[in-house]
């Protein structure tokens, strides 16, 4: 709700991961940590994959998805 109504919003919040694609970090109240990626879309924000993080580095197949999902949204 926060980087929905208060574009643009930085770290630690938001993250640009390159090329228009964006993170928004969260964390769960079991302690874990959550991850929403999105693109920016005439204004819109348009989310295109989420899932809950289980090592420090982003994996590269959650990275791959997002990446394909907004290649097709735009398309």
């Amino acid at each position: 709700m926060r980087v929905q109504y208060r574009w643009p919003v930085g770290m630690p919040l938001c993250r640009s991961l390159g090329d228009g694609l964006w993170e928004v970090r969260s964390q769960l109240p079991s302690r874990r940590i959550a991850r929403v990626m999105f693109c920016l879309v005439d204004e819109r924000i348009v989310a295109l994959h989420g899932f809950v993080k289980k090592t420090r580095a982003t994996p590269d197949e959650e990275l791959a998805l997002a990446r394909r999902r907004m290649r097709e949204y735009l398309a």
